[in-house]
């Protein structure tokens, strides 16, 4: 049986963050009840079969997801257990940011099956967060991760960002060190990226905005490496740390390559042959689904050298590594020989035990740039 996910997209927020490139729409709350109608007739159209598959976790991301109600939680989760087979379901994480998700609400997801809450911190330093054009300040993260642990949630996990403009290593030390006195149960901490189609990319463009350097960003992310583990944290990806057995099984089944559900505008998803992704653009979103036709809007059959490389790309970002067996006996010689050609570039920064390939701690930081030479 493959194990599998379901990726639900809710683009809804309160204000679009001047770096985030996730598909999302502000002041568009009186959309919200049509677009939770189109959400449960995109699933009722759903032609995909997962008989053969365990689906073990459901993702529920934005946009912010805590924004919606109760009863619309309730409406979507009935419909996806009328379609398909949660049973299996250990893992079902809602998104929230600190100031957004009143108690009750909370409470109510809890009681509905959610049992894992990914709260978007970003930072505690109040400049930064202005910087970031978010709308909560420090002391909402410490109230709503109160409320989270007060309603019951014992799988949390707080995200953070490194690399930003005037933040100092001593900065990030205080927010990093405050969050994990909280004692979340996971942690993601990203770089910052310049993606384009951002208002930060178009600041960074026109040089207002300089991007920290790279030995700063590496800075940064060494001592984030040495305090997790400090802490009692385990790296099992690139941004990721958990507490032991804690892992985001949600992630890993992107990591892994493993199908993947996806609903909601800009939703990506995998059936286990081809990718796939709806349409970004809520108005459309509902017009298609309105006319009795699939959101979708590109299908990629993954060929042999493909998948093989995803295998590799996204391999060497997890724990356990590469697995060399799920590489086909046709590219398996290639991939030995691009091996041996980089061994004295990047082979200290590699271990290969049990048939799986992955990167030393120190390795992380340079990740991407292997990737690039061990594609097939």
């Amino acid at each position: 049986m493959n194990k599998a996910g379901i990726y639900i997209h809710m683009p809804f927020c309160r204000v679009k963050c001047m770096y985030c490139d996730f598909y999302s729409v502000t002041d568009r709350d009186e959309a919200m009840p049509t677009f939770f109608d189109s959400l449960i007739k995109e699933i009722k159209m759903c032609q995909i079969d997962t008989k053969s598959w365990t689906i073990d976790s459901i993702f529920i991301g934005g946009g912010t997801p805590s924004l919606m109600s109760s009863n619309q939680l309730e409406s979507l989760i009935k419909e996806l257990d009328t379609k398909f087979d949660l049973k299996n379901v250990k893992e079902f994480t809602i998104e929230a940011n600190p100031g957004e998700a009143p108690e009750e609400r909370l409470k109510s997801f809890k009681s509905l099956g959610v049992n894992r809450v990914s709260m978007g911190v970003q930072s505690l330093n109040k400049s930064l967060l202005k910087f970031l054009t978010r709308i909560h300040g420090k002391n909402e993260v410490l109230k709503t991760f109160e409320i989270l642990r007060k309603v019951g949630f014992d799988n949390i996990n707080c995200d953070l960002i490194f690399n930003i403009p005037n933040q100092t290593l001593k900065i990030w030390k205080n927010d990093l060190e405050e969050v994990l006195q909280l004692g979340p149960e996971h942690l993601s901490c990203y770089s910052l990226t310049v993606e384009k189609g951002t208002e930060l990319y178009k600041h960074v463009k026109r040089g207002e905005i300089k991007m920290p350097s790279n030995d700063n960003s590496s800075e940064l992310y060494g001592y984030t490496q040495s305090l997790m583990n400090d802490y009692g944290y385990e790296q099992y990806e690139i941004s990721n740390w958990s507490k032991p057995k804690l892992e985001c099984r949600h992630n890993l089944h992107y990591w892994e390559i493993e199908p993947c559900l996806a609903f909601g505008p800009s939703a990506h998803g995998f059936d286990g042959k081809s990718r796939f992704s709806n349409i970004s653009n809520l108005d459309m979103y509902i017009n298609k689904i309105k006319l009795d036709k699939s959101p979708q809007v590109q299908i990629q059959e993954l060929s042999n050298k493909n998948y093989s490389n995803e295998l590799i790309g996204f391999g060497l970002r997890i724990k356990n590594g590469i697995n060399l067996n799920k590489i086909s006996d046709e590219l398996r010689p290639n991939f030995e020989n691009i091996l041996k050609n980089n061994k004295d570039k990047w082979g200290r920064f590699l271990i290969k035990e049990d048939n799986h390939l992955r990167l030393t701690n120190e390795g992380y930081a340079f990740a991407d740039a292997v990737a690039v030479d061990f594609l097939l």
